[in-house]
């Protein structure tokens, strides 16, 4: 895979974010370039992402919705055990369970969510299916447990071999250090603009690695992990997923958009409040991705190492993103 690093001038002032004045701050690096984008656009976090993009963006290339693209494009990281941090074969929390997250959300404000599902290795297809088939947005453990089967998903074992020795060798000092990077990531997020110019996203996980049975991060929350609004534009998280939740991350890059702030600048301007509300971020990783209702696209970190992948017209990509250190 193609990876590539862009490069950008040192800021020397911080400035005033969007967020804290309802005015548009301008980074005074360079921003991702946002002329001649051709529809559709598909983006999604970290490596894996370039599995998603090939299957979503062969959805939109043949007319089909953002929706479908960015569902079936996580499902098939979902699938792969190899993944570890998504779906089956996703590393268990201290007690040995694999338990998963998920949302999925339309341009009009469709939106739903399952948070905590055991069993139930697409929870990205649960989580549609709690969107059109009933009147919440959220369900939760044995409760999103139930509807699955309900509509027909299969129950099975989602430890695997390879996690379970991961698992084992964890026990032996139990100690937990969630820090989220390139080699210990937690997320696929995906956003798609179709031909019709509508966006969607979605954002699934199995959560940080041996974290406390029942815990929830972002990604299956609307505004924190994702958002999405066909008026500016999208935004999805990765990273960790309390740092994330405590500044309703997604959304706040989303508004930045709409006052005027480039996708770059936008999750640039989120990841200094992160920082900001933070005494110590060294082993503090946060990322998002973000993609205007035109096509511009961008992504920034606290870190480095966050890498995303980007599809359009017949090519596919890895970038690395833009960190703040």
């Amino acid at each position: 895979m193609l990876q590539k690093r862009r490069t950008f001038l040192k800021t020397t002032s911080l400035g005033l974010s969007v967020l804290a004045t309802g005015t548009a701050y301008r980074c005074q690096g360079k921003s991702t370039p946002i002329a001649n984008v051709t529809h559709p656009v598909i983006i999604s976090t970290w490596d894996h992402g370039m599995a998603a993009n090939k299957v979503g963006l062969n959805i939109l290339k043949n007319k089909g919705s953002a929706l479908d693209a960015v569902e079936k494009g996580v499902i098939v990281v979902e699938n792969d055990p190899t993944v570890q941090t998504v779906g089956l074969g996703g590393f268990p929390d201290r007690e040995g369970n694999v338990t998963l997250d998920a949302c999925i959300m339309k341009g009009d404000g469709q939106c739903g969510s399952v948070a905590f599902l055991q069993d139930i290795k697409n929870p990205i297809a649960v989580a549609r299916k709690v969107m059109e088939k009933t009147p919440h947005i959220m369900i939760v453990g044995s409760g999103a447990k139930q509807f699955a089967l309900e509509m027909g998903f299969k129950e099975e074992n989602l430890l695997t071999e390879a996690s379970r020795k991961k698992y084992e060798e964890w026990l032996k000092t139990g100690v937990y250090k969630p820090k989220i990077n390139i080699e210990n990531h937690d997320t696929i997020s995906t956003l798609a603009l179709d031909a019709n110019g509508h966006l969607a996203g979605a954002c699934t996980t199995s959560g940080a690695a041996w974290k406390m049975h029942g815990r929830v991060g972002d990604s299956p929350l609307i505004a924190a992990g994702l958002f999405v609004d066909d008026e500016v534009g999208a935004a999805a998280a990765t990273g960790l997923g309390e740092a994330v939740i405590r500044t309703a991350g997604s959304a706040m890059v989303v508004e930045a958009m709409r006052h005027g702030q480039s996708p770059e600048e936008a999750c640039r301007s989120v990841c200094l409040r992160i920082k900001d509300k933070h005494k110590d971020i060294s082993d503090l990783q946060v990322g998002f991705i973000a993609l205007r209702k035109d096509g511009a696209y961008g992504a920034y970190s606290l870190q480095p190492g966050f890498t995303y992948a980007l599809g359009q017209n017949e090519t596919h990509e890895l970038y690395q993103a833009t960190s703040m250190f």
